[in-house]
């Protein structure tokens, strides 16, 4: 198998288990370690980084490295995209919030997607607002889109107070996605 040699990769990042389909499409360089990935996966998913994640392609896993855990996890600073991808990898994936299980399809999609030039990392494309931390992963996510848009439904209140009176699912905002990527994060009014 031929190793790519570009120095970008375009990942195509799915929200596995949810409807609608929550996707984004990110251009980033292939010597990103795993550390560096999950930091921009945050980003343009729209999560908090406040729950603990890991990588797994087939048998190996790819995270944080904690001394008390009993299993064979590889350091995610200690490893890069490229290491990964010139193993013959093209599609793994990410989890995030071991509670909730956020399992994240990554696609590893030909570098001609990106279709614009520039900097990387970059956020290509994208739809959908991605869930609300601790909502109880894609069945809790369910459960509060349907309470969310029904007036009438008995949690459709505490929801709303609890998200800040406000949920767009359908809401994906590209630039500002990009803006934060890029440590531009305009002031929140």
């Amino acid at each position: 198998m031929a190793k790519t040699t570009s120095a970008t990769a375009v990942l195509r990042i799915e929200l596995i288990e949810i409807e609608p389909l929550i996707w984004r499409r990110v251009r980033v360089a292939r010597s990103e370690s795993f550390k560096r990935l999950h930091d921009i996966f945050q980003i343009v998913l729209g999560w908090q980084d406040s729950h603990l994640h890991e990588f797994r392609a087939g048998a190996l896993a790819i995270g944080m490295i904690d001394p008390d855990a009993d299993e064979a996890l590889q350091d995610e600073n200690n490893w890069t995209l490229k290491e990964l991808l010139d193993t013959g990898v093209k599609e793994f994936e990410y989890v995030y919030d071991f509670g909730d299980d956020w399992v994240h399809g990554i696609v590893v999609e030909p570098a001609t997607r990106s279709g614009v030039p520039g900097a990387s990392p970059l956020c290509l494309a994208g739809e959908n607002t991605c869930p609300p931390e601790d909502v109880g992963g894609p069945h809790g996510y369910a459960e509060f889109l349907k309470a969310i848009a029904d007036p009438a439904h008995e949690e459709h209140e505490s929801y709303l107070r609890w998200i800040g009176g406000v949920w767009d699912p359908k809401g994906f905002d590209l630039n500002r996605v990009n803006r934060d990527l890029h440590g531009r994060r305009k002031r929140k009014s």
